[in-house]
């Protein structure tokens, strides 16, 4: 009986993450406009009506992408400082990170401004970066808010470059990674 039930979890776990990859390339696919909860749930292999089994809407599951965007990006930056990355490298797998999730991103940008649901998750993401950061910078890190402003300029910075908003004002890619890896270097100080 333990055994079935065990099962059974791990079946639950597999098909609520399926969904939430489904969702992923869907919304970085076609972005939250272009994406309906059927696609994401023929994506992930399942009929539409599984969907709502486990996400009560398209908001909900975008919030969960949200989330393992956020999780899949620690897990990338935690590795690279446990291994005494530089600060080249880390700057390098926060573009790419943002490069691949570029229309989600766009999504959540919009979706800030005009969904409350998704304002209050992302500074609640905001604020665990910020306090994730400063555990990463270590015992001299630089107060809460000085961080903000720094992972703000950042984060700012890898979305202007990965929509191509710099090369449109002529600045290259060179440019503005140097700058982020100023910004980051600051927060290692």
């Amino acid at each position: 009986m333990a055994k079935r039930a065990a099962e059974a979890g791990k079946t639950q776990a597999e098909t609520a993450a399926k969904l939430v990859a489904a969702a992923a390339r869907e919304f970085n696919q076609h972005g939250f406009d272009g994406t309906d909860s059927n696609k994401i749930a023929r994506r992930a292999g399942f009929a539409p009506q599984t969907f709502y089994r486990w996400f009560r809407d398209k908001t909900a599951i975008f919030l969960a992408v949200y989330r393992a965007w956020e999780d899949e990006e620690e897990r990338v930056i935690g590795g690279l400082l446990a291994k005494r990355a530089p600060t080249q490298t880390l700057v390098d797998a926060i573009l790419d990170h943002h490069r691949n999730y570029r229309l989600f991103r766009r999504s959540l940008r919009q979706l800030t401004l005009e969904n409350e649901a998704v304002r209050k998750a992302r500074t609640e993401s905001r604020l665990r970066h910020i306090e994730q950061t400063r555990r990463w910078a270590g015992a001299g890190a630089r107060p809460a808010a000085e961080i903000a402003a720094l992972v703000l300029q950042m984060e700012r910075l890898c979305d202007a470059a990965a929509e191509g908003e710099l090369a449109e004002l002529g600045v290259d890619e060179e440019t503005a990674r140097d700058a982020v890896i100023e910004l980051l270097r600051q927060v290692r100080r």
